[in-house]
């Protein structure tokens, strides 16, 4: 197995940007935690997260090996640079390493316990989206949403069980817009999944054209909720004001895309690269209000 394909399966970037829900989760339930504490939080933290999330690629992409043949043949297993017993093998270390660390992050902090059974859930809902979500339609997306917007809550738990109410407004946001990206990239990726068969998303059951209605409905969902931290006593009211504009601007633009598409593959495409990039400057905004 080579190392770059080693690298390429976890799909670092998105791992990251999950990583980054760890960070804003323990940066924005920070007040009256000892410095040494935090520093260990943040460590600990975002290395399970980034771990487990990237076994969850892994996983999916065995699953997904003849889907993505067609839908994405650039992945390492469709081109044969990772053979299936091998990413079985590296999926199974992957977890194990992530289940460690929280069981070590649990010991060293006595946290109770919590975060095991935070980190475990996250590694099952993994292993469940890809076995049996992927063709599920919604309920496949409800576990796409959780897994991403899951790092909030768990960060945030790390620095007690208290959490304010602005990190539940967090992961609402985060929740609703990753909602309506992968409802967008079931329409984008239609054509390979009435390929496969079985696979029952939204695209296929409803249409591109209703499911895209649904996304949008999400889309507004998301904006709602996150404007919302701005009534609550968030650490950094003014700077969370200002940073919010930003990606709350490329998301109304993924709206306005959404109600202009004529539906095809490449409307779909910026419908959701739009929707990523707003995700990431929402997430960056989510730091600005803890500083």
């Amino acid at each position: 197995m080579k190392f770059k394909a080693a690298f390429k399966i976890l799909r670092p970037v998105n791992c990251l940007m999950g990583g980054l829900t760890v960070i804003i989760g323990i940066l924005n339930t920070r007040t009256g935690i000892p410095f040494l504490e935090l520093i260990l939080n943040l460590f600990l933290g975002v290395l399970t997260y980034i771990l487990i999330a990237g076994s969850g690629m892994i996983i999916n992409d065995i699953y997904d090996i003849e889907i993505d043949k067609i839908n994405r043949p650039e992945r390492p297993l469709p081109m044969r640079e990772i053979s299936v017993k091998e990413a079985k093998y590296y999926y199974i270390i992957i977890l194990a390493i992530g289940i460690l660390l929280a069981i070590i992050h649990s010991l060293l902090l006595n946290l109770g316990y919590v975060n095991i059974i935070v980190a475990a859930f996250f590694g099952f809902i993994g292993w469940l989206y890809a076995a049996y979500g992927k063709k599920s339609g919604i309920f496949g997306n409800i576990i796409v949403s959780i897994s991403f917007s899951i790092g909030l809550l768990y960060g945030a738990i790390l620095n007690g069980y208290n959490v304010p109410l602005y990190i539940y407004f967090f992961f609402l946001t985060a929740f609703f817009l990753l909602f309506a990206r992968e409802v967008v990239k079931g329409c984008e990726d239609i054509e390979g999944d009435k390929r496969e068969g079985g696979v029952k998303t939204l695209a296929i059951i409803l249409g591109v054209h209703k499911a895209l209605y649904i996304s949008i409905i999400f889309d507004l969902l998301a904006i709602g909720f996150f404007i919302l931290p701005i009534f609550t006593n968030i650490i950094n009211f003014w700077a969370y004001l200002i940073s919010m504009f930003f990606g709350l601007a490329v998301v109304i633009i993924a709206f306005i895309l959404s109600v202009v598409s004529d539906l095809s593959k490449k409307s779909f495409g910026k419908i959701s690269l739009f929707l990523k990039i707003g995700a990431f400057l929402g997430l960056l905004a989510f730091v600005f209000a803890s500083i």
